[in-house]
């Protein structure tokens, strides 16, 4: 079976650069500036043969209680003991500081195995902190590059005592494909800082599984867990708050945004998450265009439902303000509920297993034809230069979102007002509403024209 690493170390000596480097993409956010990571952060790691779940952690601090860095501690020294073995990173072009030896410390009295690694060892010029590691009581550094990918062969010998009996490349694909049919429903939850996406998260798997508190902008990588809902996968995705571009002047918050912009993208299912004592800001709304713009199923969620008072017209307020602001998608669901509480939040995944299910519905091409015969005799195509625009036929083009390919003698002469008209014709008629619809024209070939 696949074994678990953690990858822990003091702040800014390479722990998100290795990760990167053992899942073999740039999951993680990497920056000069310490302290980026702030969640652990999973991934597949592959080295060789090996196949693992590699674990990116905080950075080690000295510190402790209530403090944003105590709970970032919290959470790593879980990682560690959760794990089959840990990483334990060194700069050893900084040679070994009082933290590296104090965590040290921590880790030989831990009963996670711990595997030293002197990183930044490229070249000669960290030969004597690579040395200097010795005195942690760790065992022998070995000298690797995570930029540079140097060293990954000692890696892997160190590694290759905890893969117990291993997996072979036929299971690997075997899985990789039955993964593939029946894959997780990919779940992003957005929304602006500190309306409390992470502590939904963690209502909703039942564990403190990620990083909260009363700071805003707590979490910064878009972290997935994966759960199971009615027997159903779900790849749920935390991800940092959206903020408006012009009001973001902090380079890792710009990654942040930059990597939360790309969990929308591949989600099948974005809940937006509102304050609800404050709901529907401009910031709002932009993100809910943009979840429609890139054709992603939208789930409005009013969370902080505790603490409102008039709450019928308050829902009322968001449900006409969705509406009318975001006309590309009629009928989006809104949820209400306190994640603190768990109040409510009963309701917020049926409604995303429905909304998923209308995001990937098909429709046959003779039912198509048939609707489109009577939304022409209802109501015919206009005329474009004393000739009326024909409609040939229509076809699905595909699901998620649902897509439909419409062929006209004319296509460029159908104005906008028909298409909507259209648009609505098929969320009516085959119960669409809630998600993106989009209508491609196309004009239909002549089988009479010379080639």
């Amino acid at each position: 079976m696949p074994f678990t690493v953690a990858i822990v170390g003091r702040p800014n000596v390479g722990k998100s650069t290795l990760f990167n480097r053992l899942v073999g993409k740039r999951l993680a956010l990497v920056d000069d500036q310490p302290g980026v990571t702030r969640d652990r952060r999973e991934g597949e790691g592959r080295l060789g043969d090996l196949r693992f779940t590699a674990i990116d952690t905080a950075g080690l601090e000295d510190a402790g209680g209530a403090t944003l860095e105590g709970r970032m501690r919290a959470q790593t020294e879980r990682a560690v003991a959760e794990s089959d073995v840990a990483l334990f990173l060194i700069d050893a072009r900084a040679g070994i500081t009082p933290l590296d030896s104090h965590f040290a410390d921590v880790l030989r009295r831990a009963e996670t195995p711990v595997v030293l690694l002197a990183n930044k060892c490229e070249g000669n010029t960290a030969e004597a902190g690579r040395v200097e590691a010795y005195t942690l009581g760790l065992g022998d550094p070995l000298p690797v590059s995570a930029e540079h990918g140097e060293g990954l062969n000692m890696l892997y010998d160190a590694l290759a005592p905890f893969a117990g009996t291993g997996i072979d490349d036929e299971d690997v694909e075997d899985a990789d494909d039955a993964t593939a049919e029946a894959g997780p429903l990919q779940l992003a939850i957005v929304g602006r800082p500190n309306v409390g996406k992470s502590t939904l998260i963690n209502r909703l798997v039942g564990d403190e599984r990620l990083l909260t508190g009363p700071e805003a902008g707590i979490t910064r990588d878009a972290i997935a867990v994966s759960w199971e809902f009615g027997g159903r996968p779900i790849r749920l995705v935390d991800t940092a708050g959206l903020r408006r571009r012009a009001r973001v002047d902090d380079r890792v918050e710009g990654l942040a945004g930059a990597d939360a912009r790309r969990a929308i993208r591949f989600a099948h299912v974005a809940v937006l998450v509102l304050d609800a004592t404050q709901p529907l800001e401009k910031q709002d709304l932009t993100i809910a265009r943009m979840i429609a713009e890139e054709g992603r199923a939208p789930v409005i969620a009013l969370n902080k439902w505790d603490l409102v008072t008039g709450r019928k017209e308050v829902l009322g307020a968001v449900a006409d303000r969705i509406e009318t602001s975001l006309a590309q998608v009629r009928g989006v669901r809104v949820v209400a509920f306190s994640a603190l509480t768990g109040k409510g939040l009963g309701r917020l995944l049926p409604t995303v297993l429905d909304v998923d299910e209308v995001w990937n519905r098909r429709v046959g091409t003779g039912q198509l034809n048939r609707w489109l015969a009577e939304m022409e005799q209802r109501h015919p195509p206009p005329l474009v230069q004393g000739r009326r625009v024909r409609l040939r036929y229509a076809t699905q083009a595909k699901a998620r979102p649902p897509t439909f390919v419409l062929f006209a003698s004319r296509p460029k002469g159908l104005p906008d007002s028909y298409v909507r008209y259209l648009v609505n014709g098929l969320r009516d008629s085959f119960d669409l509403d809630g998600v993106p619809v989009r209508v491609l024209l196309r004009k239909g070939k002549n089988p009479y024209a010379a080639d």
